[in-house]
């Protein structure tokens, strides 16, 4: 039990799995067949859901699919079943879930529960993951970082891992955690930050123990571990004065290290790294590329089937805002690009779904489709840095869905789901909160994420019925409502805070909460909007520009690079324009940014008057920590709304044609 900021207690909350979504099972018999962790760990979640013991007749029979036709049950379409697919069949009231692999059973049992909750029905279906990897990555320190605190870029309190530089003594809620992520179809996840410190660097060494522990609660619901590892380790926790990665000492230490974490967690995933960016140690200090780092720590893991997750995210960030020829969107391709076809098989290269930061509009990156012959996993943030920090109710399913399905050979090629071999990976966004994600509405971006990194092919609206259906019950009044407020809120948010793809108009001083138009305009991080009294935008063209349009393939690369063709909604990330300038709406450039910001405060009113209606329909909890964000989210869009139409009124000297108060 904790308490709010008025002092009421609060209780932990069940996100998507409360029991009384399991009471349609109550009474019911059920057999699970098949043996080991995972599939013991489905005979809990029945007998949690009160269900009996039975034979082969039970209500609910859960079995391999190798042992499907032995039991009466050849029809079912199970041929080439992976092991973490299933078959899910209804027929008058009985339940059979054929699974490929223990995994696949725990999938089908929550399958099960989700049709429940959506109402049930007869009919049988067949499911299978299309990505191997589904994975959260969480930026949780063991020590308090002086800056940062407990968990960078936590929007929910402390690490459910980790306080005040340990291991927590009592790790029962990471057991209700795993539970929620295997629910959701993770498998793999990191439990600590990238940007590792001396005491995370140690998770490697003296505090093993500590992972040893984690992974042992995630095992039984089919998760493996990994550690994000400092690429200095041989230098600063070794006794080598060097942590050169061609280098046979530190390839050794590297061998070691690696069979002492395989002797103790048979399992364990891999590494993921952080290196040469924004301070992190690499492989550039001894003059070696990103290929030649990565490849030593793979080789490393390849004998104990680990893998490496190398990020991209590599670029100069002391730069100098007079050159306008330096480009921080360029830097990822140019660095990785000529690396194509030099990474080892368990390289896995994670690259961020755009060129900068996980801003609220940025274009798909290039290096994913760059990258043909190397494993590439997509990154996205669930965590919301730069999309109100969950004090802002912002359902990110329809980014991601957007993002998913770009298609970056042109309209009749593959969509980017279908061409990342690495799976999907993800910053997490919970905390030891009791709301687990401080917004309760934020829980919709874990389960979101989850659903997509299983089926890109989901809906988002779909994604966000089943996670109001299993939340909050069948009250139709409260789904409604709920799914009035994050429906169109990604939207929302973009239309009062930046505009037309220009990115970082955000507080440096508040760690990115907040409007701060020149927060970033004039530093060393690379990130600019150039207005001035003319216009606004980078100019990121071939023709005039940094070149940057033309890192992709056609038709995108000519697209972007013409002011007839390129999206509105990115407009400004790739062309400096005049204010005057008519979009393709038919509007200026100057009169969208005025009346998005105004109309975005008006919708954010919208969304209060909603979330007040459902008092009473909700716990008083729930409904109590959401009035209060919301407030906040109101005072927060109507600071952007006035700052941003303030800011380029000034610049600009047009007025708005409506005459709406602009300061």
């Amino acid at each position: 039990m904790t308490s709010d900021a008025s002092g009421h207690p609060v209780r932990e909350h069940p996100m998507w799995l409360p029991d009384d979504r399991l009471a349609a099972l109550r009474g019911r018999t059920v057999s699970v067949l098949g043996e080991g962790d995972v599939v013991d760990t489905v005979r809990a979640e029945a007998a949690r859901a009160g269900m009996t013991d039975a034979t082969i007749a039970a209500d609910v029979l859960i079995l391999s699919a190798d042992d499907a036709a032995a039991h009466g049950l050849a029809d079912l379409p199970t041929a080439g079943l992976s092991a973490e697919g299933f078959v899910h069949d209804v027929r008058d009231g009985r339940v059979v879930v054929a699974y490929g692999g223990p995994n696949g059973a725990l999938y089908g049992w929550f399958h099960h529960v989700r049709h429940l909750a959506l109402g049930g029905g007869d009919g049988t279906t067949r499911h299978e993951p299309l990505h191997e990897l589904r994975m959260l990555d969480h930026w949780d320190n063991v020590a308090v970082h002086p800056y940062m605190g407990q968990v960078e870029r936590g929007y929910a309190d402390g690490s459910v891992f980790y306080e005040d530089g340990m291991l927590r003594d009592d790790l029962s809620r990471v057991e209700r955690y795993a539970r929620l992520l295997a629910s959701i179809g993770i498998n793999r996840v990191t439990i600590n930050n990238v940007n590792v410190g001396r005491r995370e660097a140690r998770l490697l060494t003296d505090d093993l123990g500590s992972v040893e522990r984690l992974a042992a609660i995630f095992r039984p619901w089919g998760i493996r571990t990994h550690l994000s590892i400092n690429f200095a380790s041989p230098l600063t926790l070794g006794d080598l004065d060097t942590s050169d990665p061609l280098d046979p000492a530190v390839q050794r230490w590297w061998t070691d290290a690696a069979a002492r974490v395989y002797a103790r967690i048979p399992d364990f995933g891999g590494f993921l790294v952080k290196a040469d960016s924004e301070g992190q140690p690499g492989p550039y200090a001894y003059g070696r590329d990103h290929a030649d780092g990565a490849n030593m720590l793979a080789r490393a893991l390849a004998p104990h089937d680990g893998l490496v997750h190398w990020r991209a995210f590599v670029y100069n960030h002391r730069q100098d805002w007079r050159d306008r020829t330096t480009d921080r969107a360029r830097a990822a391709y140019d660095t990785f690009a000529p690396l194509d076809g030099r990474f080892d098989d368990n390289v896995v290269l994670q690259v961020k779904f755009g060129p900068l930061d996980f801003q609220v509009r940025e274009p798909v990156s290039p290096v994913i489709p760059a990258m043909t012959r190397t494993r590439v996993a997509l990154e996205l943030q669930v965590t919301q840095e730069y999309t109100g920090q969950q004090q802002h109710a912002v359902y990110l399913g329809p980014q991601w869905s957007e993002i998913l399905a770009f298609r970056p050979t042109g309209d009749d090629g593959p969509e980017l789901a279908q061409i990342i071999r690495g799976g999907i990976a993800a910053v997490a966004n919970v905390g030891a909160d009791a709301f687990w994600t401080g917004h309760p509405l934020a829980q919709a971006n874990l389960y979101a994420y989850g659903r997509l990194a299983w089926d890109p092919a989901l809906e988002p609206g779909t994604i966000l019925d089943e996670w109001i259906a299993l939340t909050f019950g069948e009250d139709e009044t409260t789904r409604r409502g709920i799914r009035s407020i994050l429906d169109d809120s990604w939207r929302t948010y973009e239309s009062y805070t930046a505009p037309l793809g220009v990115c970082f108009m955000v507080s440096p001083l508040k760690r990115h909460y907040g409007p701060d138009v020149d927060g970033y305009e004039y530093s060393a991080w690379g990130t600019y909007h150039f207005a001035d009294r003319d216009g606004i935008g980078v100019d990121r063209t071939v023709a005039t520009g940094t070149g940057y349009a033309g890192q992709y393939a056609e038709p995108w690369a000519s697209r972007y690079e013409s002011l007839d063709t390129v999206p509105d909604e990115l407009i400004l990330f790739f062309h400096h324009v005049p204010y005057t300038h008519r979009l393709h709406s038919g509007r200026t450039v100057i009169q969208h940014i005025y009346d998005t910001h105004f109309a975005g405060v008006e919708r954010v009113r919208e969304m209060v008057a909603a979330w007040d209606a459902l008092q009473g329909r909700l716990p008083e909890d729930v409904h109590a920590r959401g009035r209060e964000r919301f407030a906040e989210q109101l005072r927060s869009a109507t600071e952007w709304r006035d700052q941003i139409n303030t800011y380029f009124w000034r610049k600009s000297g047009i007025a708005d044609e409506a005459g709406r108060t602009i300061f």
